[in-house]
């Protein structure tokens, strides 16, 4: 499968406009994920396991690298949250694998908090075809990403996260630019320091990783990280927004046999009720796990429940000191 990194040839530069191809070359000599490494110029020829040996031992960094940017992290994702909490939307826009990345993180938050799939929305340069083949020349376009982000009627309320690994690809900085000039809130996740992305973001998030074990790859340390970061965006926010109880995924959405077990298994976890008093419970409140909790632990009936969920914007802990003092 072809993979588009922020290192992509130039589409003017490839069609020979003089200087361009020499400008670009220029600018990514100053990026450390673009740079040489000269003590593994002969990795290739070391053993399987002693290439894989040194792979791990470069991955293990990358936690301590996020873990340097955490302040900076969680006051975006506070920002972020406030935001959808008034019906904002949560948008990732990049290109090749970041992009990739965010199409991930946004496409899996619906069967996991039961979010509308337009709640959050991946972006990627070249669109959906971009996921499995590149799109020449798509990241290199500013207005590309301005396009898309109004064919998504952007409105001040939304947060929109610009991921580059080289916090120099104009998909990403003018989707960032572009949301900035609308009224929302910006992201510019990069992995590079000084980046031209996270100067245009109201938070930059510069998770620096360091030179690639393959030259320029960009989907390895640099796409991790953006992965950890993107895990925490979504993760934390939808937390904080009242998708879970404690550390159970009680906004589940049970799309399928091993959805539907894990839900009695959640209801059983945050209930120690048996079995019976389970089924009843999702059955009066059709299989809302959420609900179906504060039914048992409420003692309320399912249209009670749906009620006292909708009064504390689907807070399971605040339904729940409802009912206590009532």
């Amino acid at each position: 499968m072809t993979s588009t990194t922020d290192a992509n040839t130039d589409t003017a530069g490839a069609t020979g406009a003089p200087g361009t191809y020499g400008e670009l070359r220029a600018q990514l000599a100053t990026l450390t994920t673009e740079a040489f490494r000269p003590e593994l110029a002969e990795i290739d020829r070391l053993s399987t396991e002693e290439i894989a040996r040194i792979m791990n031992g470069e991955d293990a960094t990358v936690p301590a690298a996020v873990a340097a940017r955490l302040p900076q992290i969680a006051a975006a994702i506070d920002a972020t949250a406030e935001r959808m909490a008034r019906g904002g939307r949560l948008i990732y826009a990049g290109a090749g694998t970041a992009g990739r990345l965010g199409v991930l993180d946004a496409s899996e938050c619906p069967p996991t908090f039961n979010t509308d799939p337009a709640e959050v929305v991946g972006l990627i340069a070249g669109g959906p075809s971009a996921m499995v083949t590149a799109v020449e020349g798509a990241e290199d376009s500013k207005e590309l990403a301005a396009a898309d982000l109004d064919a998504l009627k952007l409105t001040a309320d939304d947060t929109v996260v610009g991921i580059s690994a080289s916090g120099r690809t104009p998909y990403a900085i003018g989707a960032v630019e572009h949301a900035r000039a609308q009224g929302a809130l910006t992201i510019g996740l990069s992995c590079n320091a000084d980046s031209a992305l996270a100067a245009a973001a109201d938070h930059g998030l510069e998770v620096v990783t360091g030179p690639e074990l393959l030259t320029g790859s960009t989907r390895l340390k640099a796409g991790t990280a953006q992965k950890l970061v993107l895990n925490m965006i979504s993760t934390v926010t939808m937390i904080r927004l009242g998708k879970t109880y404690g550390n159970l995924m009680v906004d589940v959405r049970a799309s399928n046999e091993k959805l539907r077990a894990r839900s009695r298994h959640i209801v059983s976890l945050a209930t120690g009720a048996p079995d019976t008093a389970i089924e009843a419970a999702l059955a009066a409140t059709d299989g809302e796990v959420k609900n179906a909790i504060l039914v048992i632990l409420g003692q309320v009936d399912g249209p009670t429940a749906a009620r006292l969920l909708t009064e504390s914007d689907g807070h399971l802990r605040a339904a729940l000191a409802a009912v206590r003092t009532t």
